[in-house]
């Protein structure tokens, strides 16, 4: 009995239709090698079985699952994140690894859609931008290039969901980007830093907190360097950080704690890597629209 049933779960899944965007990819790479001279090339049928091994795009969690895991009896709707997609590209000097997230299981659809939607184009650009850069590079016959887009569920209680999406992109150097969604589960509402506040204010609340918080880490480890004035060191001509963007990337954390980050780059030099400050709340409390999200 339960062999049945995964042989029907099993065939569900291999039927699981791949979003039309990430497909067209597929598409495209081997359009590309059929486009090749038909002149007879023993390499050409090794070189495209090269492309379909390359490129792999697969459905690391099947919908079916989920959704059968999901009609288990629990209090309110289980909102999930899938692995929708994997693509794979390793050839000599050039790698790309890009997994593209699925939210599953709302009610609003609409705000589901809008953040699959999302998903997949951040998918198919890196992509697209890769193919263009390793085209570019194998012109002149030189360089690396590396690219690496994952995604982190770092919250998921109750109440929050937080999704960290992760793009490293390594050639001469390596420069890493964050983004991150927060979503109220019980209204399935996305939520903004204007929308946990009463008005912007915040924006020099929170930054003062930061500039704060970075001092006090430069004067505690000598390794630690922020673009930031007043913390007794050498700053940049250009960059030097003052203040939050209205839309900076943030999430709120486990403990209902607003987290501020920051790109590579973006207020240090690149050793420093991505950076995040915890904003303790009682230094937010008056700018807060309430203590819904955090606490």
């Amino acid at each position: 009995m339960m062999d049945e049933k995964l042989k029907q779960l099993k065939k569900k899944y291999m039927n699981t239709p791949i979003p039309k965007e990430l497909d067209d990819v597929v598409h495209d790479t081997l359009m590309s090698k059929q486009k090749k001279p038909k002149r007879p090339n023993p390499n050409w049928f090794i070189g495209l079985a090269a492309a379909v091994m390359l490129f792999v795009l697969t459905i690391n969690t099947s919908p079916v699952v989920a959704g059968n895991l999901a009609k288990i009896p629990v209090v309110g709707s289980v909102i999930q994140v899938l692995t929708i997609s994997e693509i794979h590209v390793h050839e000599e000097n050039y790698d790309a690894d890009i997994t593209t997230p699925n939210v599953h299981n709302f009610d609003d659809k609409q705000t589901e859609n809008s953040l699959n939607q999302k998903y997949i184009q951040e998918s198919k650009q890196l992509y697209d931008e890769f193919k263009n850069e390793v085209g570019n590079l194998k012109k002149n016959g030189e360089g690396h290039y590396n690219v690496d887009a994952s995604y982190d569920v770092i919250t998921d209680n109750e109440k929050i969901l937080s999704i960290k999406r992760t793009v490293q992109k390594t050639q001469a150097s390596s420069y890493e980007t964050i983004k991150f969604d927060t979503i109220d589960k019980q209204k399935e509402m996305l939520l903004t830093l204007p929308i946990l506040f009463k008005d912007d204010s915040y924006i020099s609340t929170i930054s003062n907190v930061i500039k704060d918080q970075m001092r006090e880490q430069i004067r505690n480890d000598e390794n630690k360097v922020y673009w930031v004035r007043d913390a007794g060191i050498n700053l940049p001509p250009e960059g030097v950080f003052d203040q939050i963007d209205a839309n900076q990337s943030f999430y709120i954390n486990e403990n209902y704690k607003l987290v501020i980050a920051f790109d590579d780059y973006e207020v240090g030099p690149g050793y420093m890597g991505t950076a995040e400050f915890v904003i303790p709340t009682e230094k937010i409390a008056n700018e807060l629209e309430g203590d819904a999200y955090i606490k």
